[in-house]
């Protein structure tokens, strides 16, 4: 099964940008997926462990750094095109 998921994290430090890119940086190392990055949140989609999968590994590296941080995750048993905007 293919899924969608949208990703926001917000570290609760002063240099937020940094934690912000390395997890995104660490999600674009997974194989198997389709990211779109832009002002708001990371939207993933691919095959369902594949995207948990690489959301709990960079989930686990980020919460291991020892700041505190909330990542707040949407998933939809869907497979949208991310790539472009909807049609609405």
């Amino acid at each position: 099964m293919r899924i969608t998921a949208e990703l926001s994290l917000y570290p609760l430090q002063e240099d937020f940008v940094t934690e912000i890119r390395r997890f995104i940086e660490d999600l674009r190392t997974r194989p198997g997926l389709e990211i779109t990055t832009n002002q708001m949140s990371t939207q993933i989609r691919g095959d369902f462990d594949a995207v948990t999968g690489a959301i709990t590994a960079a989930m686990r590296t980020s919460f291991t750094s020892g700041e505190s941080m909330s990542l707040v995750v949407k998933y939809l048993n869907a497979d949208l095109p991310i790539g472009s905007p909807p049609n609405v």
